[in-house]
């Protein structure tokens, strides 16, 4: 959360928040907040305010393997939903999805319920990457890997950002490649693709920024984060401090 929402909960006022801040005696893991909008994790980090350490305000982190014919949304009238997944005792009204996945594409999904954790990993000043394993109805070529170097132009004049494609396998019927990115516009890599003239047939994600889809979490699945992730958490929080 909020440096600034958790000194509200423990009490501390406004005024008293800024001139703490000014002093350099708001410490986060023992060095000097930066501002009072930062986020930060007291189940993460050890923060204390005038010396006084601040307790631990638990937030919840998942990573999901999700499926096709799930809307990565809170609630559908129609379709189930990523949250449809959750077991019940896992389940908080807070928690969200970072990012979105079309309802046809799998892979790796985080979930959480540390508020602005979503803008830190998906805001363009931050260069997350993330990594799409694809396969297309056609054949995939050198050309093609030289245009996503070059960042696809959409016919509408829209320009996507510089991306790596690698080609696994390819022939006149089917591709497949890995594709990485930087950007999340709305059916980007579906576009990008039919912008060389292939169609899309399968696409799940492999990774986001530095996490990686677990190989044993079957699809539908998900679990908590483990310490070693938890730590990737801490670091992104540590970026924007």
């Amino acid at each position: 959360m909020r440096l600034d929402v958790l000194l509200a909960k423990a009490r501390v006022s406004r005024k008293e928040m800024k001139r703490a801040l000014l002093q350099k005696k708001i410490l986060v893991d023992g060095l000097p907040a930066q501002k009072l909008s930062q986020n930060v994790d007291t189940d993460l980090q050890v923060v204390t305010f005038m010396a006084q350490k601040l307790p631990a305000t638990k937030h919840h982190y998942f990573l999901m393997n999700k499926p096709a014919g799930v809307v990565t949304a809170n609630k559908d009238r129609d379709k189930p939903t990523v949250m449809d997944l959750l077991r019940p005792a896992d389940y908080n009204d807070q928690l969200y999805a970072i990012g979105r996945l079309d309802r046809d594409t799998r892979g790796l999904l985080l979930i959480t319920d540390n508020g602005p954790l979503g803008f830190q990993l998906l805001h363009p000043q931050y260069h997350v990457k993330k990594t799409y394993y694809v396969e297309v109805n056609g054949l995939l070529s050198q050309k093609d890997v030289e245009s996503f170097e070059q960042g696809i132009v959409f016919k509408d004049g829209t320009s996507c950002q510089p991306a790596e494609l690698v080609i696994h396998d390819a022939s006149s019927q089917h591709s497949s490649a890995s594709v990485t990115l930087r950007q999340g516009k709305f059916h980007q890599v579906k576009k990008m693709f039919l912008s060389v003239g292939v169609k899309v047939t399968y696409l799940k994600r492999t990774h986001f920024g530095t996490f990686t889809l677990d190989p044993d979490l079957a699809e539908g699945d998900y679990r908590p984060l483990s310490k070693k992730e938890l730590q990737l958490i801490k670091n992104y929080l540590e970026k924007t401090s």
